[in-house]
């Protein structure tokens, strides 16, 4: 059950069990600007068991040289932690960053809803970063033109052979357009994953199609172009490292950027 209703305050996740078995799931995210609030979703299971299997949760990290977003340079040697929970094609994830070397660089904690259906994945993400309209970085300030979060809706499909991903900010520190109003940033991308020499390969392009300060565009610009070639090293039997080398170019600011980075998971 989907409900609109109030302003955002908070995002719990709620477990009840007894005796083992998972009687409700109650998740509550507030994601709104003053007078949004998304209260999504109360599942009642009615006492009876979930299966372990169908319950999900992904616990992982990244650490890369470079933290680079959407062909945007936005910090240095980062450690990005990863925490998920998913159910019969809902998910509910938490992401974040924080730069290991430089004091400055991005700190960022993202949260995001969605759901897939066969090949189909739609979604809300509330990013909030240590930068924006509130000097003081508060994370419960969700004034229109004083907060630090940005709200952004996405859909999708995956075809297998590629995917395409459309996302658009909603909400939230937004960038303007060349006259001045919100821009409603958006960002178009297609992956093309394969296999080759025994790594995984993936060639990401992207293109935001109109003037935004947020990407940094005057009008249509093509802004990440990626290849990314990855190999699970195996340490135990029981423990393996995926480690990864990308490389990105920017055509819209005329840079481009090489990242080493590995994962760590349980």
């Amino acid at each position: 059950m989907l409900v609109l209703v109030g302003s955002i305050s908070h995002f719990v996740v709620i477990l009840h069990s007894k005796a083992g078995k998972v009687l409700f799931i109650n998740v509550y995210l507030v994601i709104g600007m003053k007078k949004i609030v998304i209260l999504a979703m109360g599942m009642i299971l009615g006492g009876t068991a979930l299966a372990q299997e169908e319950l999900e949760t992904t616990i992982s990290g990244d650490i890369v040289s470079n933290y680079i977003w959407r062909g945007q340079d936005l910090g240095d040697v980062s450690l990005q932690p990863n925490l998920g929970l998913a159910y019969k094609g809902m998910s509910l994830t938490a992401w974040g960053n924080v730069g290991l070397t430089d004091p400055t660089d991005t700190k960022e904690l993202d949260l995001t809803l969605g759901y897939t259906i066969g090949g189909l994945n739609i979604s809300v993400t509330d990013y909030w970063f240590n930068v924006g309209l509130d000097p003081d970085c508060r994370y419960f300030k969700y004034d229109t033109h004083g907060t630090n979060h940005l709200f952004e809706a996405n859909i999708g499909y995956d075809f297998g052979f590629a995917s395409l991903q459309c996302f658009t900010n909603f909400a939230g520190n937004d960038g303007i357009n060349k006259d001045g109003d919100r821009a409603y940033s958006s960002y178009i991308e297609t992956k093309v994953p394969f296999r080759l020499a025994t790594l995984d390969w993936t060639a990401t392009a992207g293109a935001v199609p109109y003037a935004t300060t947020t990407y940094g565009t005057r009008g249509f610009a093509v802004t990440n172009l990626t290849l990314r070639a990855t190999k699970t090293i195996k340490v135990t039997n029981t423990f393996s490292i995926p480690v990864f080398g990308q490389l990105t170019g920017n055509p819209c600011s005329q840079k481009a950027y090489l990242v080493l980075g590995f994962t760590l998971h349980p």
